[in-house]
């Protein structure tokens, strides 16, 4: 099946970023034959400043790239959460089956040989427990995602993973929004804006005392899916379970992170995809891609870690990297 790809970019990181995950798309995944929509925020009264990609080489490499920059309007959030983008970016696509990534990911394979049921939305499951905290005396999990389900008409039950013992974080509907798919983007852009507009703006007394910011939108992805007749990969979402965030693309967040813990098939891709001159000569203009991915930075930090016996805790992995000087965003 044809797809569309949603990523979101904007002037500073998300647009070197974006060129990256163009590159990797481009050289990994030659038989994929949808469209690349790099969805653009328009200045207006949610930025204090232009939020646009800037003329220039990573904007001139996206369009040799064959990505398509489309701009869209910030009716609800903007630079105060600017997570947002992901809901609102998703106007940009066609009615077509379509996957959302965030930019600081990479395809590492060939997206057209995959086997997606887009009638069954899923997401990332590359998650920690971030979101609620639970206070000792104020409501749990069964409590908080019990009443937000509800609110969006759905029932707790028909979420649950019984694999998991009651009240831990895992039992529960939970996301990374890294990357989320589906069969049609103006259905999902409804669902996930009505989630989190309730959440943020007509919360149920169990949380009003949770941190919104960042995770409002981890909060409301899971009330979208479950609306929308979805689950956890390889359960009711319509995607085998290690295919994103394993065989075919990595959310690595922080370069450095990525050559600390990706796979070797990732880093391999990765290095292939940046070598040739056009590529090279652009993404070497920022700095933590010039340091790892064409200098020795990359290889210093895969040599610190075995990739087999990572430490449980990311922390301890990202405090490594700054001692070693091996830390850059």
């Amino acid at each position: 099946m044809t797809f569309n790809i949603l990523i979101i970019a904007q002037k500073g990181r998300l647009t070197h970023e974006a060129a990256l995950f163009a590159a990797t798309l481009r050289h990994n995944s030659p038989g994929w034959s949808g469209r690349l929509i790099v969805a653009e925020p328009e200045p207006g009264d949610r930025w204090t400043d232009d939020p646009r990609i800037p003329d220039g080489p990573q904007r001139d490499l996206l369009t040799d790239l064959g990505a398509e920059i489309v701009p869209f309007r910030n009716w609800h959030f903007g630079h105060y959460y600017p997570q947002g983008n992901k809901i609102e970016g998703l106007v940009t696509l066609p009615d077509e089956p379509f996957v959302f990534f965030d930019t600081d990911t990479v395809i590492t394979a060939e997206l057209a040989d995959l086997d997606i049921d887009f009638t069954r939305p899923s997401a990332s499951m590359k998650r920690e427990g971030t979101w609620p905290e639970i206070e000792i005396y104020g409501p749990g999990y069964n409590d908080i995602w019990g009443v937000l389900h509800a609110r969006r008409g759905g029932r707790l039950e028909d979420t649950i993973d019984e694999s998991w013992p009651d009240e831990y974080w895992r039992r529960y509907l939970y996301f990374n929004a890294g990357w989320f798919f589906g069969a049609h983007p103006h259905a999902f852009h409804e669902a996930f804006r009505d989630a989190a507009l309730m959440i943020r703006d007509d919360p149920p007394e169990e949380i009003v005392c949770q941190t919104l910011d960042p995770w409002l939108d981890q909060a409301a992805l899971p009330l979208a899916i479950h609306e929308l007749g979805g689950g956890r990969p390889g359960d009711k979402g319509g995607i085998a379970d290690g295919v994103f965030d394993g065989s075919h693309s990595f959310h690595y967040r922080f370069l450095p992170l990525m050559f600390a813990t990706a796979p070797d098939h990732t880093v391999e891709s990765v290095t292939a995809a940046t070598a040739p001159n056009p590529v090279k000569k652009v993404l070497k203009d920022y700095e933590p891609f010039k340091r790892f991915l064409y200098q020795p930075k990359g290889a210093k930090a895969r040599a610190l870690f075995d990739r087999a016996d990572l430490p449980p805790k990311e922390q301890a992995i990202r405090n490594r990297l700054k001692r070693e000087g091996l830390w850059l965003r």
